[in-house]
């Protein structure tokens, strides 16, 4: 990555005539295809859900849900978040995950939630760093996943201020 060398890491909306990136990076990154609602979802969320560009070359997103509870209040479910391997410690997912929680901020969206697998120690680490907690593990929520649990991790009113 060119050590001692800065390279801006460039935040993009996901429109249509750009959508294929997020569908390759998520092709690179999950272990689960993801359906026309997901990407319909991601759309329609706006600023959101973003593209990370390292040096002009996509190497990360964050996909989210805007999610309407029972009284109109409004919560954000993060769909995904994730970076290519060899771009992981830039602080581009940190980027990401600030950009949506800094959006939070400004709305006044008092929840955000997501969900990870049980076995990936370094997301779990990353979003308790942002201070998520986990409030669940969901057993046998994939079928052809192992392992098929799931936690749910939540976090309230915390936001940054920039």
């Amino acid at each position: 990555m060119g050590a001692g060398r800065e390279v801006a890491i460039l935040l993009d909306g996901v429109r249509d005539k750009n959508v294929m990136h997020l569908k390759k990076l998520n092709t690179a990154l999950f272990p689960v295809r993801y359906n026309d609602k997901y990407y319909a979802d991601a759309l329609a969320s706006g600023e959101f859900t973003k593209l990370a560009y390292y040096s002009d070359i996509c190497v990360g997103s964050i996909a989210c849900r805007l999610e309407k509870k029972e009284g109109g209040a409004i919560r954000v479910y993060i769909m995904t978040l994730g970076v290519l391997a060899p771009y992981r410690g830039l602080g581009i997912g940190t980027r990401l995950l600030n950009h949506v929680l800094y959006l939070c901020s400004k709305q006044n969206i008092p929840e955000i939630y997501l969900h990870v697998q049980t076995n990936n120690e370094d997301a779990i680490n990353f979003y308790k760093k942002f201070g998520f907690e986990i409030t669940e593990t969901i057993k046998k929520y994939y079928t052809n996943i192992d392992p098929p649990r799931l936690l749910c991790t939540y976090q309230a009113h915390r936001y940054i201020t920039s």
